[in-house]
């Protein structure tokens, strides 16, 4: 449930409507929209979207261009939170924030709710979560399929790096990246490389570190 029947159900099962309007959304809507409403993420519609505000409709004939996605997605407007985690008794848990590039287009899904693509849990296997351009992402559920790569044996590493290049093969300017862990506290992680993004930096907490620790993969 999206956009306003998720408000609806919300209200329905006891939480109160509030408007969540401040000074500051309101300003930066206000810049948004005397910068002809970029950034902006509707394709294949007329009027130009990087010219205007629309409202859009589908033009008669459709030309689709090659997605240009580290244009508007990039290390520079994603804040993206994924985690993965081992408890003391083995069982494994993963989640993720939604990311923070704003304006996207209202009803708009991204991966983090979708079973698969932002994170994936199983305790007889590990963990997974990833960042970057959830529309390309979602379509190949890089975190369920990470974590049946462990599934079969292979290491946390190897599997994040083999479902980043599954999507790159597809999509060779995507902007991602992975974070795994298996169900023996090994861990792994891998990123798309592209002009811009060339390494991906993430914490791991353990007993047997002293402290949380940053690690660094460089992108493949």
């Amino acid at each position: 449930v999206v956009a306003f029947q998720a408000s609806l159900f919300a209200v329905r099962m006891g939480f109160p409507y509030e408007d969540l309007t401040t000074q500051n959304s309101l300003s930066l809507y206000s810049k948004w929209l005397n910068e002809s409403c970029q950034p902006n993420y509707w394709k294949n519609v007329v009027p130009d979207s990087s010219k205007s505000c629309g409202p859009y409709k589908r033009p008669e004939k459709v030309i689709c261009k090659e997605e240009e996605t580290i244009s508007q997605r990039s290390v520079h407007n994603h804040d993206t939170i994924g985690m993965v985690v081992i408890g003391a008794s083995g069982t494994v848990a993963s989640g993720t924030s939604t990311n923070g590039a704003v304006h996207k287009i209202p009803g708009r899904v991204g991966d983090s709710p979708i079973a698969g693509a932002g994170s994936y849990a199983d305790s007889t296997a590990g963990g997974a979560a990833a960042t970057g351009d959830g529309d390309v992402m979602m379509r190949f559920l890089p975190s369920f399929q990470a974590v049946e790569y462990m599934r079969m044996g292979t290491d946390p590493t190897v599997a994040c790096q083999k479902v980043i290049s599954r999507i790159r093969k597809y999509a060779p300017k995507f902007f991602g990246a992975v974070i795994c862990a298996n169900t023996t506290g090994s861990y792994g992680a891998a990123c798309n490389k592209i002009p811009g993004f060339t390494q991906f930096h993430f914490m791991v907490s353990s007993p047997l570190l002293s402290q949380p620790t940053e690690q660094v993969v460089d992108c493949i």
